[in-house]
């Protein structure tokens, strides 16, 4: 007791707050204090090497991502989640690759946006702490300057991959990560030991190269960044790489040897959607706006817009084998509104031109 006031029990609360986020669906809870300077130095050169790309809004925020206490004034702690999102029921993501016909859509896409689920989690949990707790809290998912896989290696959630994601011994890295930024001095978790040794996998699988060094990604060169950042012309040397990939990769998540002990995901939430995990490009090349809007409502696809969308289909539809269908819908969409997706569909049919 202090001036008359109990002292609370910090570390009871931390173990209710855990306990309480797993009751929510999360599969792991780790605490980790604010400090991210190693971090910072990291950021701030991969930024000035230009590796963002045309993301400007990493270089906006600047090293703001790496100081939790200046996006939210008071956070002394970070609360950092896990939750698994591998859909149940998936179509084998290698044979889908191997059919060039088909759409590949990385398997965080294929059912509800995971913003939407994991927010609102993240406020129920906050909530039960509020209510527990006199204190400010904020939550984050992928929609905030957070420095987050950090963050959850400090929190004891896994360590940096040398693709850059977080991994885990118990669950791979098929996973969301979420934050609760938090004014209460609770007990930070020890950081987790990297364990990914001599192993290179992930940087010799990586179609574009990108992953220039170990924990070294050109986001310029990922496929991830060239079909769902980029907003304008692919670059012309990196189209013939993409393949069937036309939201996303995920070749360093399925080559990843700690991935075998990865867990499929129990919410309904992320389950397929609309057959994304296996259809052809044709049949979604001749979605019209408002078939794209309606069907991807809620989904994490839908940001990107049907033209992008387009184009994306459109580049891997001049990467797959040649064939009647393939080059009739082409031909379809040559003469679209949008001078991108005439771009890439000219592109593609010069690639059949020859078949």
């Amino acid at each position: 007791m202090q001036n008359g006031t109990p002292q609370r029990d910090y570390a009871a609360l931390a173990a209710r707050i855990k306990a309480w986020g797993k009751a929510l669906g999360f599969q792991a809870v780790g605490i980790s204090d604010t400090h991210l300077e190693a971090a910072e130095t990291h950021l701030l050169q991969w930024l000035a090497d230009g590796n963002h790309g045309a993301m400007n809004y990493m270089a906006k925020h600047g090293a703001k991502r790496a100081r939790p206490q200046e996006l939210v004034p008071g956070t002394v702690r970070v609360i950092s989640l896990r939750m698994n999102y591998y859909p149940q029921q998936a179509r084998d993501a290698q044979e889908v690759l191997a059919q060039g016909e088909h759409a590949f859509i990385s398997r965080y896409a294929v059912g509800r946006d995971y913003h939407k689920v994991l927010r609102n989690r993240l406020e129920k949990l906050a909530q039960q702490i509020r209510d527990e707790a006199e204190c400010q809290c904020r939550v984050f998912t992928d929609s905030a300057p957070v420095l987050e896989v950090e963050l959850a290696q400090k929190a004891h959630l896994g360590w940096r991959g040398k693709h850059t994601l977080l991994l885990s011994r118990e669950q791979g890295s098929w996973f969301f990560l979420g934050e609760i930024f938090i004014d209460l001095p609770l007990p930070a978790d020890t950081a987790e030991e990297n364990h990914c040794g001599t192993c290179r996998a992930c940087i010799d699988i990586c179609p574009t190269q990108a992953i220039v060094a170990p924990y070294q990604l050109d986001a310029r060169r990922c496929i991830s960044y060239l079909t769902i950042e980029l907003n304008g012309s692919i670059p012309v040397e990196l189209r013939p790489l993409i393949g069937n990939r036309i939201y996303g990769c995920d070749d360093c998540q399925l080559v990843c040897p700690w991935n075998r002990f990865a867990r499929q995901t129990e919410e309904p939430d992320f389950a397929v959607r609309n057959g994304l995990d296996d259809i052809a490009l044709t049949d979604l090349f001749a979605w019209d706006e408002a078939s794209f809007h309606t069907r991807l409502s809620g989904s994490a696809i839908h940001r990107i817009g049907h033209e992008q969308w387009l184009r994306n289909i459109a580049v891997a539809l001049g990467n797959a084998p040649s064939s009647h269908g393939v080059v009739a819908a082409l031909q379809m969409r040559s003469q679209h509104p949008s001078a991108l997706v005439c771009e890439h569909v000219a592109w593609a049919l010069q690639r059949h031109s020859g078949a």
